[in-house]
């Protein structure tokens, strides 16, 4: 057997994911209630921002912020909404034969095509997820087949796949990119059952008999399992990290900060990817109302669902075509006659498209499958972590995934948007209205980041007065939401993702724009492999927000030694607690473009440096 390759990631093989939350009724409970608090609080204190504090004197400041704190209020809503209870689809043993998961099946063995859709990643690189899907194992006899779809056309990459005794299947085009890719392959292929991986993913090897029991409820489209990463940098301990610079006395320090704050570890994911808070909370919780939506890798389809609803696409679109140009007749007769001639010809001309040809096909086929009344298909979430991946692990790979992401939910949104349209329930339009608004937020993020920089520049408030009235008003509504925030994903620190959100505005809004002048949001596969530059370009708007923040500190502190009023005084607490928080939020961008993986030469698995210290490995 030829050897593997080592790459960075090969320290980490023996890492494994942490099991899914439990789920905690009394927790819930909590969460509710204080979620309920929030709101109640939330639409009292917009009620009086509305009606009692607006500056009158400074209405082009005053409104803007307003009507900022109630779009935020909105995406609140919707947050609370998609988080309000964990409703797991209960679990069902793995099925023998056909007939347990397919109509009129038979005794047959179960049949299962894996997909590894690839284009310029390492062939080495794939040739670890090759041997990991062939080592699924199944309780019952199944036929599994694992497929390489190269769109690189590349012969290293064939050979890779001979080599493993798998196939290998490409094309002479990369028209539709991944979702082409899926397609071609499945033209090619007659499985029941569809295993969506990446060249990076790797499952393990019980995700086909922990999942495939889902199935039995002919209505189940699809499963999505969990992302994990397993190559996110595990930081450096701070008592090694101050004993590096301070010797023992730094040491100390660290394990004294540590005993009151808890662990704390230098240089730990340093771009936030850690996907637990979204698969674990936010996927995890939509799977109630059959809101959960694929998210590409890691993901195991019903090839019948996905077919039929390429095929009612294709009917639909053929048929729209073919209305374009009929409609304009009035003779019966003679429409007839040219609607049966276009229609062979559209035919012929239009394409069947399992998955959307989109930059996002994976929640835009979600969509599609979703919409269908008709067949009423299901989605499940199965929380347990089946397959491990590698994640972007610098500065420039981190941003275009998430201009990826955002560009493509907001093409949806603006060219085909589903909130309209028959199809889904009103949970469900609550639940992808939750995704859609959420990509909105840069629009009024701008005004929050904007704002306390322009109040300490000008003196003007976006407030008639920083009253005990005022306080009054935000303080319950802050604390409260705070609380129900830590309740709402308890078990997971969303403090960072939370600041991400806010740090992340350039980069939306740069998709937003996109998708607004018609540019296309093209795929462009994300690098499998690190790159050492410091990419402070792409954070010049975060670095910015930081700088303008403190200039304006310091010139409404110089003021307020000039003339003291407690207006004035009142403006600088509120506006500069509020300035340094976005501050600080910007600074996990900033730290991300700056951070840089640990030298090998230099790392602490170098004895004459490594730290021995009694009771600490």
């Amino acid at each position: 057997m030829i050897e593997l390759k080592e790459f960075y990631f090969t320290k980490s093989e023996h890492l494994r994911p942490e099991a899914p939350l439990p789920h905690a009724p009394k927790v819930e409970a909590v969460w509710q209630m204080l979620a309920g608090m929030t709101i109640v609080l939330g639409a009292w204190y917009l009620w009086w921002r509305w009606s009692f504090s607006l500056n009158a004197d400074a209405m082009w400041f005053s409104l803007p912020v307003v009507i900022a704190e109630s779009c935020s209020f909105v995406g609140l809503l919707l947050y609370f909404h998609n988080l309000w209870s964990v409703n797991d689809t209960p679990p069902a043993p793995a099925p023998k034969y056909r007939s347990d998961v397919i109509s009129q099946g038979g005794k047959s063995r179960i049949s299962v095509d894996v997909f590894l859709p690839t284009y310029n990643e390492d062939p080495e690189l794939t040739r670890y997820s090759i041997r990991d899907a062939k080592a699924m194992i199944y309780p019952y006899p199944i036929d599994i087949k694992v497929f390489v779809l190269d769109d690189g056309r590349r012969q290293e990459m064939k050979d890779v796949a001979l080599q493993e005794g798998v196939q290998y299947i490409t094309r002479s085009s990369n028209i539709g990119y991944k979702a082409g890719n899926l397609r071609n392959g499945m033209e090619q292929t007659v499985g029941d059952f569809l295993v969506i991986l990446d060249s990076d993913t790797r499952p393990f090897p019980t995700l086909l008999q922990n999942t495939l029991g889902y199935f039995r409820d002919p209505r189940v489209a699809w499963v999505q399992t969990p992302q994990w990463f397993y190559d996110i940098p595990q930081g450096r301990p701070l008592e090694r990290v101050l004993h590096s610079y301070f010797g023992r006395f730094g040491t100390r320090v660290g394990l004294l900060a540590q005993k009151i704050l808890g662990q704390i570890k230098v240089g730990h994911d340093p771009f936030i990817s850690d996907p637990k808070l979204f698969y674990d909370v936010i996927q995890r919780r939509r799977n109630g109302a059959n809101a959960s939506f694929c998210c590409g890798a890691g993901s195991v389809h019903r090839r019948e669902a996905v077919m039929e609803a390429a095929l009612k696409a294709f009917a639909d679109n053929v048929g729209v075509k073919v209305s374009e140009f009929s409609c304009r007749l009035k003779n019966d007769q003679v429409r007839r006659q040219l609607e049966d001639t276009l229609n062979c010809e559209m035919l012929h001309a239009t394409e069947l498209t399992p998955y959307k040809f989109h930059v996002s096909e994976d929640i835009y086929t979600s969509l599609v499958l979703l919409m269908d009344q008709e067949r009423g298909w299901k989605s499940v979430y199965h929380p347990q972590v089946e397959t491990k991946m590698l994640s972007p692990l610098d500065m420039q790979s981190w941003a275009m995934q998430r201009f990826k992401y955002a560009g493509g939910t907001l093409d949806i949104l603006f060219n085909d948007n589903p909130l309209f349209r028959k199809g889904l329930n009103l949970s469900q339009k609550f639940m992808f209205g939750m995704t859609f608004w959420s990509y909105l937020a840069p629009l009024w993020n701008v005004i929050f980041i904007m704002a306390p920089i322009i109040a300490l520049f000008t003196g003007i408030s976006p407030v008639k007065a920083y009253s005990s009235e005022f306080f009054l008003h935000l303080l319950p509504f802050l604390v409260v939401h705070e609380l129900a925030s830590i309740a709402g994903t308890w078990g997971i620190n969303n403090r960072k993702g939370r600041m991400l959100n806010l740090a992340f505005f350039s980069i939306n809004l740069q998709a937003l724009w996109a998708v607004i002048t018609g540019k296309e949001i093209k795929f462009k596969v994300t690098p499998k492999q690190r790159k050492t530059d410091r990419f402070i370009r792409l954070v010049a708007p975060q670095i910015a927000v930081v700088a303008l923040t403190f200039a304006s500190l310091a010139y409404a502190g110089a003021g307020l030694l000039i003339n003291v009023d407690s207006q004035a005084l009142g403006s600088f607490v509120v506006n500069g607690f509020w300035g340094l928080s976005n501050a600080w939020a910007m600074s996990v961008l900033i730290a991300a473009a700056l951070w840089q993986p640990k030298d090998e030469a230099s790392a602490e698995i170098d004895v004459k440096n490594r730290l021995v210290v009694k009771g600490v490995a």
